[in-house]
C-alpha cells in the first residue's frame, strides 16, 4: 500500500498508482523471473513523480525463456473503476532490443491525435518508457545483454473499457495503459484536463479549425436535439472551461463555441472559467447584477439570492417581465469575458439553454459560429 496522501476538499486522501506503474512493475518482475528462475515477492519501481514504489507480485509463472507476472492496481482513495484489477506482463527473451505489445484487454488506437499512432496498442509513451527502464534494470542486474518482448494484458479490460472515455476517444477492444507521473492523486483535475487535451488533439488531427465544447450530459443531449452538427464531435470540458480554452488556443484552433446549461454557464457573466461549485458559485449574484443593469425592480432582485436553481430565478424574472433584458445583459458580459480570455487569438461564442425556457442566451457571434461549425463538420 502506498503511504502518500493529498488534501482534497478538506479531506486527507491516500494516493494510488497508475496502470502504467503496474505494467512496468509486472514487466520487471517477469524479467527477473526469466533471468533468475526465481519468483520475486515484490519489486521496486521509480516513478516520474519521484516516488519509489514497492509493489507486491500477485501472480508469477516462468519457463526457461518466458515468464508472466501480475501486479494488482491500487488506486488509493480515487474513485477509479480499474482499482483492484490485475495487470499482467509476459516477458520473452529475444536477441536484442525491447518490443512492447498488448494482449487481452488492451485497446488499440483507431483515431489520429492520441498518444500512440493509429493501429498501435493503447500503451502510452510514459508507461512504455517505464516498462523499458524496468526490464533494462533487471537485465543490468543479472548481466543479460539480449533483448525482450514484453506483452501487457488486463483480463476483463474490454468490458471495463465500455465504462471509460475510450470508445469516445477511438480506443477499441480494451482499456489504455496510461499515467504521466506513475502516481494517482485522488480527485485530481489533471486526468480530466488530460482527457480534454486528448480530444482536442483528435479534432486537430482530423483537420478541424473550430471546436465546440459541452460541459456534460445536459449539453450533449441539447446538441443532439437542437444543434445542426454531430454531438459525437463535441469535446466535453466539464467544469474546466478556462483550461479547455487555453488548450484550444495552444493547439491553434481559430474558433471556440461553448454550449451548456445556464445553471453552469451563467458564471461566465462574472468571468468564472472553472464552474465547479467548490471553486466559485456566484450564480444568483451574476443574475442580480445583470438584473440591476436591466432595470429590474428591487423587490424582484431581492428574491433571486434565495433561489436554489437558475431556472427558478429565471422564472421570477420572467414573471416580473425582466427575463429577456437580464439575459441580454448576461450575453454581453459572457461574451466580454470570453474575448478577454482569448485576447483576439480566436473567435469565441457561447450558447446557454434552460430546461424550462429553451435557448436563453447567445453571445454576439454564436449564430455565425454555429454555421461555421455546421459547414466544417458536416462538409
Amino acid at each position: 500500500m502506498l503511504n502518500e496522501f493529498v488534501y482534497r476538499r478538506g479531506k486527507l486522501l491516500r494516493c494510488g498508482y497508475t496502470t502504467g506503474s503496474c505494467a512496468a512493475a509486472a514487466a520487471k518482475a517477469a524479467a527477473v523471473c526469466v533471468l533468475s528462475g526465481e519468483k520475486p515477492g515484490s519489486v521496486t519501481l521509480p516513478t516520474p513523480k519521484g516516488i519509489t514504489l514497492t509493489l507486491d507480485v500477485a501472480e508469477a509463472e516462468t519457463t526457461d525463456c518466458y515468464a508472466k507476472c501480475a501486479v494488482r492496481k491500487d488506486s488509493g482513495d480515487d474513485p477509479d473503476i480499474t482499482n483492484g484489477i490485475l495487470v499482467y506482463a509476459a516477458v520473452t527473451k529475444t536477441e536484442n532490443g525491447i518490443t512492447i505489445t498488448g494482449g487481452e484487454g488492451i485497446g488499440r488506437v483507431t483515431k489520429a491525435g492520441l498518444d500512440q499512432p493509429v493501429g498501435e496498442w493503447a500503451i502510452n509513451s510514459v508507461p512504455r518508457k517505464m516498462i523499458t527502464e524496468a526490464v533494462s534494470e533487471a537485465a543490468k542486474e543479472y548481466g543479460y545483454t539480449g533483448g525482450f518482448t514484453v506483452e501487457i494484458s488486463i483480463p476483463g479490460g474490454a468490458e471495463l473499457a465500455k465504462k471509460t472515455y475510450n470508445p469516445r476517444l477511438g480506443i477499441e477492444g480494451g482499456i489504455s495503459v496510461i499515467g504521466t507521473s506513475g502516481i494517482i492523486e485522488p480527485m485530481s483535475n489533471a486526468a480530466l484536463v488530460d482527457t480534454i487535451r486528448t480530444e482536442l488533439n483528435m479534432r486537430k488531427a482530423e483537420g478541424h479549425e473550430n471546436v465546440f465544447f459541452t460541459l456534460g450530459n445536459y449539453g450533449e443531449n441539447f446538441i443532439a436535439r437542437e444543434m445542426p452538427f454531430d454531438v459525437e464531435k463535441s469535446v466535453k470540458c466539464s467544469n474546466f472551461i478556462g483550461d479547455a480554452v487555453d488548450i484550444a488556443l495552444e493547439l491553434g484552433f481559430r474558433g471556440i463555441l461553448i454550449i451548456g446549461h445556464i445553471g453552469k454557464l451563467v458564471k461566465l457573466g462574472a468571468g468564472i472559467m472553472n464552474t465547479h461549485s467548490a471553486q466559485a458559485d456566484g450564480r444568483m449574484y451574476v443574475l442580480v447584477t445583470c438584473g440591476v443593469l436591466a432595470g429590474a425592480e428591487l423587490p424582484v432582485l431581492q428574491k433571486l439570492p434565495d433561489c436554489a436553481t437558475v431556472d427558478a430565478a429565471l422564472g421570477i424574472l420572467a414573471e416580473a417581465g425582466y427575463m429577456r433584458q437580464t439575459l441580454d445583459i448576461l450575453a454581453g458580459r459572457a461574451g466580454y469575458y470570453l474575448e478577454a480570455k482569448v485576447k483576439g487569438a480566436a473567435k469565441t461564442a457561447a450558447v446557454m439553454f434552460s430546461d424550462k425556457h429553451g435557448v436563453v442566451v447567445k453571445t454576439a457571434d454564436a449564430d455565425e459560429m454555429i454555421k461555421t461549425i455546421k459547414d466544417e463538420y458536416n462538409g
